[in-house]
């Protein structure tokens, strides 16, 4: 997170004040920006940050107290990496197919960007749960169903952008939504159950 606030110091700031206006949007939005180095260092606090905040909501509920619990910690990483890299990977293969890689790609970018704003938060809740609260489930499923609200208010902020897209294709919006946003969580819970 310093090396994005030191590399793209006026981009930073513009993402910070993310939920107060969207002139991030407006003006980092333009070009696929997707793979760009700041979306990617904030990437890298993502998967580090939501790892760690699974991480402490598993050991809270009993499952990984063997002698290794950073094997855990990195085999959570590396699921959530896979995990988002196929969402996206399937994401763009569909914008390919239906011809509409500049509105996926923008799309993207803005899930990911609510998401990269999200993990921020955790990052600090982490920090206070590891060093002065300490982390008990009570605490750890508030910081969760507050982490699901404010990705469904971003989730819901996209989705508004877009919304002259949507509306006249709203079968196709809700397919998606169960085949695409819903689905692959309900899987992933049945898998981890």
């Amino acid at each position: 997170m310093t090396s994005a606030k030191f590399l793209f110091p006026k981009r930073f700031d513009e993402f910070i004040y993310l939920p107060l206006n969207n002139k991030y949007f407006l003006l980092q939005g333009k070009s696929d920006a997707l793979t760009h180095v700041f979306n990617l260092l904030l990437f890298v606090v993502q998967l580090l940050s939501v790892s760690f905040f699974i991480y402490l909501l598993l050991t809270e509920v009993g499952y990984g107290t063997d002698e290794k619990p950073w094997l855990l910690y990195i085999q959570i990483c590396a699921i959530y990496f896979v995990f988002i890299g196929i969402k996206i990977f399937i994401e763009k293969i569909i914008g390919n197919v239906f011809n509409m890689e500049g509105l996926i790609n923008q799309y993207l970018y803005q899930k990911l960007t609510y998401r990269n704003y999200i993990a921020i938060f955790l990052l600090f809740c982490n920090i206070l749960l590891m060093y002065t609260l300490g982390a008990n489930q009570t605490i750890l499923l508030f910081i969760l169903s507050l982490a699901v609200a404010f990705n469904g208010i971003g989730l819901i902020l996209s989705y508004k952008n877009f919304r002259n897209i949507l509306v006249p294709q709203i079968l196709y919006f809700i397919l998606y939504l169960c085949a695409l946003e819903i689905a692959p969580y309900v899987i992933l819970y049945k898998a981890v159950t």
